[in-house]
Order: C-alpha cells, then structure tokens, then sequence
C-alpha cells in the first residue's frame, strides 16, 4: 500500500466568518458583526496560525509546504488592509510558502474598491473569487445581494487594473425565477468580462434560512410575508437543462469543466479547490474550518473541524489552548480513506485512475468493490477509458446514488 504522495504539501484556508448582510439563501457559518468583534476575530486567527505553525509549520523538524492558501468566508473582503497584512504575516512567518503558491481571497463586489485590490495583489495575492451569483438585476434582489449587475462587472475590471491574471466568478442557477436564457446572458456576460474561472453552483434550499420558509415548508407563507415577492424556483427538468447548456456554452467559449460545478480555461483550474477532491492535506484556521492531515502515526489522515462558536474559539485563544477548539476528530481507516477517494475522485473530470487507486491503496479498484464499477458501466453511469473511470451525463444527473454505492 503505498503512501499519499502529497502528504509533504499542504494548503491553509482561512474561514472570514462576517458578511455585510446575510443573503436569503444562505446557511454558511457568517454575518454581520462590529469592528470591535472582528478586530478581536482577526487577533485570535493570528494565535491559531501561530499555535498551528509549531505543529504543521516553521516550527515543526518535518514542516510542510504551503502551496495554496485560500480566505474564505463569509466576506474576507470586509477586513482591512491592515487586518489582512496582519494575517498574511503571520501565515508566512509560521509556514514554509512555495514561491509560485496559489493566494486566493474570495470578494463580494459590493466590497470591492480600487485601493483595497491593489493592496491585495501587492501582499501577494495572485488570484480573486467573486461571488458574484448572477449579473441580472432581478435575480440579484431575489437572492439578497448586496450588489447590482453593473457593481459585479466593474469589480472584475478593477481586479484586472489591479494586475490580477487569475480572476474567478460564482454564478447560480436554480435561482428564483431564473430561466434558461437568462442563466446563459449572465454567463455570457461572465466570459466577456475576461476572468478565467467560473464555477455554476446549483442553489439548494437550506432549513432555517428565509429561503426555506418560503420553498422548503409543506405550507405557504401568508401573502403579507416579505418574501411572498419572491417568484417560483426552476423545475427540477429545467435545472438539468441548465447544468448542460451550462456545459455546452461555456465549452463553446473554450472553457473545460474539470469538477462538476467548476470550469476553467485550460491552465487556469483552482489549484486549492481541486485540492478538496485530491486527497490533498488541508488546515483550516477560524470558527467552522476542517482540516485533513497525515502523520507518520495516522498515514490515512485525520480530519477534524473547529468549534462553530465564536465566543468559545475567541477564549481558548486567549488562553493559547489549541486542543479546546478541535471538534468532529476522526481518524481516517483505509476504508473511509477509499470511500472518500473514489466519491471525491468522481466528481472531477479526470474520474480515478485505476492504476493510481492500486498504487495509493495496494488493490485494484475492482479487488474493493467487486461488481460494483461494472454494472455502473453496463447501466450508463460510469465509462471506462484509458485506465480511468469517469461519470457519464446520466451519472452525473443521478452522481449522489452512484457515489453512494461506493460508502462500505
């Protein structure tokens, strides 16, 4: 059986757990909060990748190397230069970082400015995510944006005056009253702004948001609810079509998918993100962030993820207690690491390497699971090319059952 062979590489993300407003769709661990609570945020962020530098860093005889980092959120965008310099000072002096790493921050366009781009780019910042969702007005007030149309393109031009090359965007579909036409004119606008990456989320309706009160509850709300505005979702025949105009427009325009959300022109996929579906270690910093490492002791990866309380993660900072944050820890078998390898492994255009699974895990892929990759084959869910299994367009409509089969 052999060993991860990137378990010397590492990625850092960086969860930023505050937003300018709470979106009507979303269930991510983010919201509004003062400069005081952020500030004290951002100082207890520094701590852990201190703490954390010791074990997996600088600090450590057997430190790894960082070759992506990742400000998530939430809107990093929120913070300060000052605030940003401070974190991104702490992450180089307690982490070895590749010279070429990925520097990702993501960005809501109504936080955008010029001056705090270019800061961003000069602390070297070598790649931008907007969240932009939609370039449409109408959908943008439906979801809760706190920004227009016209907002989310001129934050793209600013990124590029900014000297950025590596320019992402996130779009949605499944929107609320969204059509076919109207998913492909935003898109199109995306492809003629110039960015590089984008990534098609289908929306997904989450208890406890005013989403779910309005699409999720077995009664409507009443006519004089605020969201009673809000219009009918896509059905679900019309996001299918979506997902493959989605994918035959933007091939057109000579962009690959290379994750079933994700598409880039070619040379440009997120490393960090691809990272996720890899079995690439990752550390997590801030409420809510996971983490997958190996050690000498667990070859197969732990993973843990940080307490969601901000006022539990703020004291055992203080305190300088690193263990009073960890939750969820779990060290991996070698069967969650193959389950893991082959749900993530599928979601990627580039399937499993039949080859590579035998190396990773001393077993072919059909030694694991017997007949299972077959019938896939003779259903139309899976095909077989070169040594790689991949999703078909019918796997991938029905990927969460085909995935399934592969959990022991």
């Amino acid at each position: 059986m052999g060993r991860n062979p990137k378990e010397n590489l590492l990625s850092l993300y960086i969860h930023i757990p505050f937003c300018v407003r709470k979106c009507l769709y979303c269930d991510f661990l983010s919201g509004p909060a003062g400069e005081e609570t952020i500030s004290q945020y951002v100082e207890a962020l520094v701590t852990e990748i201190r703490l954390a530098g010791s074990v997996y860093g600088t600090g450590s005889p057997d430190g790894k190397i960082v070759d992506s980092i990742f400000f998530g959120g939430g809107t990093p965008t929120l913070l300060s230069e000052k605030q940003f310099d401070h974190i991104c000072a702490a992450l180089y002096t307690n982490f070895l970082v590749s010279d070429d790493a990925e520097i990702t921050t993501e960005c809501n366009p109504g936080t955008a400015s010029a001056p705090k781009l270019s800061a961003l780019r000069k602390m070297g910042f070598n790649r931008i995510s907007f969240g932009v969702q939609s370039f449409l007005d109408p959908e943008l007030r439906a979801l809760g944006r706190i920004h227009s149309g016209e907002e989310a393109l001129a934050a793209l031009r600013l990124a590029e005056e900014a000297g950025f090359t590596e320019i992402s965007s996130d779009l949605m579909s499944g929107i609320p009253g969204q059509t076919q036409e109207s998913l492909l004119k935003s898109i199109g606008i995306a492809c003629e702004s110039g960015l590089t990456h984008l990534s098609v989320y289908s929306l997904i309706v989450e208890p406890g948001t005013p989403y779910y009160a309005r699409y999720g509850e077995r009664e409507k709300i009443p006519a004089s609810s605020p969201l009673s505005f809000l219009p009918d979702l896509p059905d679900e025949d019309t996001e299918r079509r979506m997902y493959y105009k989605t994918r035959d427009f933007l091939r057109e325009r000579g962009f690959c998918r290379y994750e079933i959300s994700n598409y880039a022109l070619p040379g440009h996929e997120c490393r960090h993100n691809l990272g996720y579906w890899t079995e690439h270690p990752y550390l997590g910093f801030g409420i809510g962030a996971a983490s997958l490492v190996f050690t000498e002791a667990e070859p197969e990866g732990i993973r843990f993820r940080n307490t969601k309380d901000l006022e539990t993660y703020r004291k055992a900072m203080q305190s300088g207690a690193l263990s009073d944050i960890r939750r969820e820890r779990q060290t991996r078998s070698i069967k969650d690491a193959m389950e893991e390898y082959m749900f993530l492994g599928l979601r990627t255009a580039g399937g499993i390497g039949e080859e590579a699974f035998r190396q990773r895990f001393g077993k072919t892929v059909r030694d694991v699971y017997r007949r299972i990759p077959d019938r896939h084959i003779a259903e139309g869910l899976l095909t077989e090319k070169d040594g790689r299994l991949f999703l078909t367009d019918r796997g991938i409509d029905v990927s969460n059952s085909v995935m399934a089969d592969y959990m022991f």
